[in-house]
């Protein structure tokens, strides 16, 4: 029988969940792919330095198949993704430290297949009738802006990669035929992004390997098309959002047709390589996943009927589908369990779970569920978010008083919240903050409309829903009004710094990698964001003033609340001088500020310690502010002007 809960101050609370058990008890978990009834999965591990490690179950046996050193992760499109594929037992990689293409046979070490260069690989295929891989390249050798290609590898390493397509700005998804007779690929040019405008090509393949009678049989500038697919019959699938809603189509006699009309989203963001929602049982039949108003199902579909059999299971997130042979394997999760690779029978619908991203499945008294809310916001319309109310079945709060609340703008912008069980927000419920996890104006999830939202705008309506939504906490005395906080990563990092500098509702703030300065992205990021901001923003040359209006940088004097900042000294898509100059200014207008930066990190921390040393870090920073003494033995950060 437990002991009734002890009374504490909000935040002073103790908890299981400490910043050491998020580091090194979590792994993260990425692309899938079978080989015959093998399962293949990429996986994160910051306690081994952030080390991308492949592994395998087979005959219900589960081992790591890539040795150390290797680091199986691509940086195309510094995002990376689809660092891996498999065929016959055979592993073809991306290699983190130099960027090569590996082979890696079931008995023998790692071989590099491409030459020792710049050039970066990812979202590889398999043409075993050619004895080569195709996939895409980008290509650093000449300086400046890289080209990107498709490119046909020897799976020996034998000559130079010979290119197979070029002349777009971006490639993607290069996926071929199961009689080996024809290819598609997505291809999309600036100042587009995926998710706004790309296009599906066909190619067909000749017995020498080279691409001939190509067509563009899908997309267009106002047209988002995702993870083509061949059917086991030949049949072309793809995913476009042509009814406004990312659905799944199909492309038969020369004519392309609805399979599954919903408002629903069976696409994502294409922020890394080798995404997938669906995948084929049989020709007839497709597991599919989709999401409808931040919630996702899962279901098989029959492509003749058209009719959907949804499948009973308990998450709310799923991704990285793959099937084959009466089954299928994805990353799912739930408010309730972490992000997991998830088997699921066909026949049976039975679930297993292969590999969960926590060593440690926390207490559930210790959890706090999320709740779905919808509010108003500017312009009489609507934003939704996640709502976490401190839980903690240890503790309780003396009466009347109410919880700092932590409002999170998640990153992209062009991305969403999840109501997955995460860490990091339990980190902070379970010591007695309120969290509020943001879908602003702008997230995926609710349609192309609600996503084209952001138009123009961002820094402007993503800031608007997050006040609007500490606004309505605080009126449905859920959050203490004093102790308002801000928190955001990369993009999430702009809309942060925008609500703390722009706005006079929030307290303080923490800054991951965060843009302070729109002029300096607009000039200095990588090529796949070169021209993101056209669209959020405006033409640079056109809307100058734009930038520097709803730059924080240029805005200081507005700022009167303290900020921490967090930063990759490796980072090259929000590069380090950024946050250096915003601390900078802070410092020197006497506004309490902390700079916490991390060499041989980039955009996003991948090390254990790296990790628990900014949660414990944002922890004593609130903490000061906040009048609150933590529980937990945390180092103290140095604060400037405190």
């Amino acid at each position: 029988m437990s002991a009734a809960p002890k009374t504490a101050p909000y935040g002073s609370w103790v908890s299981p969940i400490t910043a050491e058990l998020i580091a090194s008890g979590s792994i993260g978990l990425g692309q899938i792919a079978l080989d015959g009834r093998d399962i293949y999965w990429n996986e994160l591990r910051p306690a081994e330095g952030g080390r991308n490690v492949i592994l395998c179950r087979r005959n219900g046996v589960t081992v790591d198949v890539l040795p150390a050193p290797f680091s199986a992760r691509s940086r195309a499109h510094e995002y990376g993704g689809g660092a891996f594929t498999v065929a016959d037992g055979v592993i073809y990689f991306c290699h983190d430290g130099d960027q090569r293409l590996y082979r890696l046979p079931p008995e023998g070490a790692p071989r590099p297949i491409t030459p020792p260069d710049s050039r970066r690989y990812a979202d590889a295929v398999s043409d075993s009738q050619r004895r080569r891989l195709v996939c895409v390249c980008e290509d650093h050798r000449a300086g400046g802006e890289p080209v990107n290609t498709l490119v046909a590898v020897d799976v020996e390493g034998r000559g130079e990669p010979v290119e197979l397509a070029s002349g777009h700005d971006f490639y993607a998804a290069p996926r071929l035929s199961p009689d080996g007779a024809r290819l598609a690929w997505l291809a999309w040019n600036h100042p587009h992004m995926p998710w706004d405008g790309s296009e599906l090509w066909l190619a067909d393949v000749a017995p020498d390997g080279a691409l001939t009678n190509r067509r563009c049989v899908a997309g267009g500038s106002d047209e988002s098309v995702f993870q083509p697919a061949f059917a086991p019959d030949g049949t072309l699938y793809f995913v476009s959002d042509r009814s406004s809603w990312w659905n799944l189509y199909r492309r038969r006699n020369g004519r392309v047709e609805a399979i599954a009309p919903l408002e629903a989203e069976f696409g994502l963001p294409q922020w890394v390589f080798g995404m997938s929602t669906y995948a084929f049982a049989s020709a007839r039949q497709i597991v599919c996943a989709f999401n409808r108003e931040g919630t996702w199902r899962l279901a098989l579909l029959d492509v003749e009927t058209h009719r959907m059999d949804f499948i009973e299971a308990p998450y709310t997130d799923i991704g990285n589908v793959v099937a084959g042979d009466g089954m299928a394997a994805f990353v799912a999760a739930s408010p309730a369990m972490l992000p997991a690779v998830v088997r699921l029978d066909l026949a049976t619908r039975r679930h297993e779970i292969l590999r969960s991203s926590g060593t440690v499945a926390p207490d559930p008294a210790y959890l706090s569920r999320p709740r779905t809310i919808d509010y108003p916001t500017t312009g009489g319309e609507q934003a939704h978010a996640f709502y976490y109310a401190p839980a903690n079945r240890d503790f309780r709060a003396p009466a009347g008083a109410k919880p700092p609340l932590l409002v999170l703008s998640h990153g992209g912008p062009t991305s969403a919240a999840s109501s997955a069980l995460n860490l990091k927000i339990q980190y902070w419920t379970s010591r007695g903050f309120a969290v509020l996890d943001v879908n602003y104006r702008g997230s995926t999830g609710y349609g192309r409309e609600y996503r084209r939202k952001l138009d123009g705008q961002w820094g402007i309506v993503d800031v608007e829903d997050c006040v609007a939504g500490a606004r309505c906490l605080v009126e449905r005395g859920l959050a203490d009004e004093t102790r308002l906080a801000i928190r955001g990563g990369s993009a999430g990092g702009y809309t942060t710094l925008c609500a703390l500098t722009f706005r006079d509702l929030f307290r303080a703030g923490a800054s991951y990698y965060g843009v302070s300065d729109l002029e300096s992205l607009a000039r200095d990021t990588h090529k796949f964001e070169a021209r993101y901001l056209d669209r959020l923003i405006g033409d640079y040359a056109t809307h100058h003033e734009r930038y520097r209006d709803r730059s924080p940088i240029h805005h200081t004097d507005r700022l009167s609340c303290p900020v921490i900042f967090f930063q990759g000294l490796e980072d090259r898509v929000v590069p380090p001088d950024q946050t250096e100059k915003m601390a900078r200014a802070l410092r020197a207008k006497g506004i309490p500020v902390a700079y916490v930066p991390f060499a041989g990190e980039s955009h996003g921390f991948r090390r254990a310690g790296n990790i628990r040393r900014a949660l414990e870090a944002e922890l004593y920073f609130y903490s000061r502010l906040f009048g609150f003494t933590p529980a937990d033995a945390v180092a103290p950060v140095a604060i400037d002007n405190l």
